[in-house]
């Protein structure tokens, strides 16, 4: 797989558990913590769990089996990232 592909998978893949996890928080959450917020409440909370998400994925990743990072972060090998002036 590429590298392009798996930044892709990397960053799409925890977005997508953090929608889920959004979207199972606002079918349980009490009604005087989404009031307020109205129909922006997932655009609101949405960005707050990725932001817990993404590194808490990261900082247990390596204590993570391959199969379960492939789960949570799309790819179990980090993609390389070349210097400013290196070349492929």
């Amino acid at each position: 797989m590429s590298d392009t592909v798996i930044a892709w998978l990397r960053t799409v893949v925890p977005g997508a558990w953090a929608a889920l996890i959004t979207g199972l928080m606002g079918l349980g959450a009490p009604a005087y913590l989404t009031d307020a917020l109205g129909n922006a409440t997932n655009l609101v909370v949405l960005p707050i769990v990725l932001g817990v998400v993404y590194p808490l994925l990261r900082k247990i990743e390596a204590n993570l089996p391959d199969w379960l990072t492939h789960i949570l972060l799309g790819s179990a090998q980090p993609p390389t990232y070349l210097g400013k002036h290196e070349t492929p």
